[in-house]
């Protein structure tokens, strides 16, 4: 069965893409919890980053920099937050790891 990010790297279910490169997609968040906010979805499915290993440092390294590149596009230079869920406790709800980048308001500390 495949994750609804896989569904959405297929083409099966419509996104608003803001970036795709070999490794990785970047789409608007559906239910955005700041002005803006995106995910960077890798390609290969890590169903969690507590299941990452040493071969996918070049991945997640990527989602980073990927991160980065795509919130200065959109022009975020006053901040934003990198959030990557984990597990039921840690709010993840799709298992594909993915990062949330969420800015254009100040961040509360702690988080939710």
């Amino acid at each position: 069965m495949s994750t609804l990010f896989e569904r959405i790297i297929a083409r099966e279910i419509p996104a608003e893409i803001q970036h795709e490169d070999e490794h990785c997609i970047v789409i608007h968040d559906i239910d955005p919890k700041a002005p803006t906010h995106f995910l960077v979805i890798p390609k290969k499915v890590i169903p969690r980053v507590a299941e990452a290993t040493e071969a996918d440092q070049t991945i997640l390294g990527h989602l980073l920099l990927t991160a980065a590149t795509v919130a200065d596009s959109l022009k975020l230079e006053g901040g934003y937050r990198i959030v990557i869920n984990n597990g039921k406790d840690g709010g993840e709800t799709v298992p594909h790891m993915h990062v949330h980048v969420l800015g254009g308001r100040p961040m509360a500390w702690p988080p939710g």
